[in-house]
Parts: structure tokens; sequence; C-alpha cells
């Protein structure tokens, strides 16, 4: 029974990360594609491209400040005294810190900028005449973008999918900060491994770390499979 306990202890905070990596990569594949498609979109006005760089740039933002930074404004975004949280309370509905939604807002933005780049960078890559000769033939915008341009980006989403989800999968500062350390809940892996080296049960955290490098090297196989599928002319 003992054994069996602590199977369970180490399974549960692993599954709790594949089920937030799902969830924020398939979030992200119906979010984040159309934003990745209007920003590589060639803009005739002036301010409508910059503010495209704007975005971009915010975007990215996860790419240079530490996650705890992004944890921490999160936390305070949707605690209950200010922000999202403040108006969450005001009408009845349950705030999102230390909840497993509120760690899927919170790796979808530490995210994001893992998932748009690779599409953004392949939906530049569709050569101008296809997109004009599906303009001729398609008047429909949506169409356009599900029929022409979607197909063209699809190595571009697959990669990004991959990343993604091998980045939710490692995330900590952020789920820390925003979701603590909830048995069952908002425990994930690296949340996990860490309190077992601080409890100095180091088996437990060889095990769980042993599960992260398996998927890591799948990841990464998978991840180098596709590239290379990118890089044929």
């Amino acid at each position: 029974m003992i054994a069996q306990s602590l199977i369970v202890d180490m399974l549960s905070p692993v599954w709790v990360s594949i089920k937030l990596a799902a969830i924020t990569t398939l979030c992200l594949l119906l979010f984040a594609t159309p934003v990745a498609y209007w920003l590589a979109k060639p803009s005739r006005g002036r301010a409508i491209s910059r503010l495209k760089v704007l975005l971009m740039g915010i975007i990215a933002m996860p790419l240079v400040l530490p996650p705890t930074v992004i944890g921490f404004y999160l936390l305070l975004l949707l605690s209950p005294s200010v922000g999202i949280g403040k108006w969450l309370i005001e009408h009845n509905i349950s705030p999102l810190v230390f909840t497993f939604e509120g760690l899927v807002i919170g790796s979808i933005i530490y995210s994001l900028p893992f998932y748009i780049q690779p599409v953004y960078a392949q939906f530049l890559r569709i050569p101008a005449s296809v997109m004009e000769v599906a303009h001729l033939l398609e008047p429909s915008r949506l169409r356009r973008f599900i029929r022409v341009a979607l197909p063209q980006a699809r190595i571009g989403i697959i990669l990004g999918s991959l990343i993604s989800f091998a980045h939710t999968i490692g995330e900590f500062g952020v789920v820390l900060m925003i979701g603590g350390s909830i048995s069952g809940e908002t425990k994930v892996v690296s949340i996990a491994i860490y309190e077992q080296v601080e409890a100095l049960n180091y088996e437990a955290a060889h095990m769980m770390s042993g599960i992260l490098i398996i998927m890591g090297i799948i990841m990464v196989a998978l991840i180098a499979s596709v590239s290379r599928l990118n890089q044929r002319p």
C-alpha cells in the first residue's frame, strides 16, 4: 500500500503536467495561429505595421523576462484584490489563482512566443503568388486562411505545437507563482521534483526527473525531425 501510494504521488504531478501542456498547446493552436497569420500578412498602413511590431515585442517578453517576474504580475492580476481577480469576485466567479485554470492562462502567456515564432516564420515563407491566386479564386478571407494558408504553414504549426508542449512540461517559475503546489490540481512535475529534493528524497526526485528526461528526448527527436522536413526545398 505504501509503495502504491508513493507511485500515485509521483505519477499525479506527471499527469497534471501532461494535461496542462496538452490544453495549453490546444489553446495556442486555436487562438495564436490566426494571430501569427495576421502578423505575417503584409500591412498597407504604417500605423498597422507599427502596431504589429509593438505586438511582436510584447509577445516576445517571456523570452527575456525571468518566469518569476511574469508569474508575479500574473499573480497580482488574477488575485481577488485587484485586476481580473477582483472583477471575478464582484461577479460571483471563483478567482483563478491557485487553480488549474489559472495555470492554463499563465502557461499560454509564457509559451506564446515559443508557438508564435515558428508559425509566423512559416506564414512568411508562403509565396506571395500563392496568396494572390488564392485571393482571385476564393473571395472569403476565412476560407483562404483555412484552405490555403494553414496547409502551407502546417510544418511551422506542428513545430510550434511540439515546442510549446515541451516548454510547458518543464515550466517552474510561472506555475509556482500562480498555482502553488496543490496535489492533483496545480502540482506539476517540476514543482514535485523541487519538493522531493528539499525533503532529501533523492530517489523519488531521480525517478520523476528520469520521466522528464525520457519525455524530453522524445520531444527533441520529434522537433528535430520536423525541423529537417522544414529545411527541404
